[in-house]
């Protein structure tokens, strides 16, 4: 099982006209329809990707958010009329938060939510994982294959970066985890560059080197796996397995 976090990444709180001063602050928490009508389409052409179609989770808090009741009308609306095939269910915020923790096998599929609750929820994801160090992140310009936002070669223009910071304090010791940037990789060939193929293999090779020897991996575990793996050390592991998939 796995899921996928999408995030509007341009509007709401983050955006707002701000008001600060020594005894007040105001970020307004604003969506217009346009706003939410594109990542809603980003969501619902990705999840058409499968077959079935990958489900979709809106994530809000419309039972207090002015903003999420807009929010959850016009997910709904869009879905109902461009993707009626994609089963979609809407999940309020905290929800979700203690459910990802109490409840971590339920979800599988795509998870659609604001910028704020989306920053806070993809991040609570990678202790699913065990690290930030693992989650891969795209900002995508439009949906791939979508009439908006594509590139020259028919992908969605997009920047690709790992989900965790860049960790100044192991700068330059080969301590740091290379996975979430080769997964960010695999996400640019897959939605940029139609490289279906060539993104499974990276994310293949990523498996392999991960998973357990018991269970016929590598069992490589870098410094916030708990592991003793350098940089080097992971990077080499999965250019050779990436090698060998492609020869296979």
């Amino acid at each position: 099982r796995e899921f996928h976090a999408y995030r509007e990444n341009c509007g709401g709180a983050y955006f707002g006209k701000k008001v600060e001063n020594e005894d007040y602050g105001l970020d307004p928490w604003e969506y217009t329809r346009s706003e939410i009508e594109r990542v809603a389409r980003v969501a619902g052409a990705l999840a058409m990707q499968t077959d079935p179609p990958t489900p979709v989770t809106s994530v809000d808090k419309a039972n207090v958010l002015a903003n999420s009741r807009v929010w959850r009308k016009i997910v709904t609306q869009v879905f109902e009329k461009e993707f009626p095939k994609v089963k979609l269910q809407h999940q309020l915020a905290d929800s979700l938060a203690m459910l990802f923790i109490t409840q971590p096998t339920r979800w599988n599929g795509i998870i659609l939510t604001d910028n704020t609750f989306g920053d806070i929820l993809s991040d609570e994801s990678g202790g699913l994982t065990g690290s930030l160090g693992l989650l891969p992140s795209a900002s995508l310009a439009g949906a791939p294959g979508g009439q908006t936002g594509q590139n020259s070669v028919g992908g969605a223009r997009g920047l690709y970066e790992p989900v965790h910071g860049s960790a100044p304090d192991i700068s330059g010791k080969g301590l740091a985890n290379p996975v979430a940037q080769v997964l960010s990789l695999a996400m640019m060939l897959r939605y940029s560059f139609n490289m279906y193929h060539e993104a499974e293999v990276v994310e293949k090779a990523v498996e392999k080197v991960l998973d357990a020897k018991d269970i016929g991996g590598l069992g490589l575990r870098s410094g916030d796996l708990g592991g003793k793996a350098g940089t080097k050390e992971m990077s080499e592991a999965i250019q050779s397995e990436v090698k060998k998939l492609l020869k296979a």
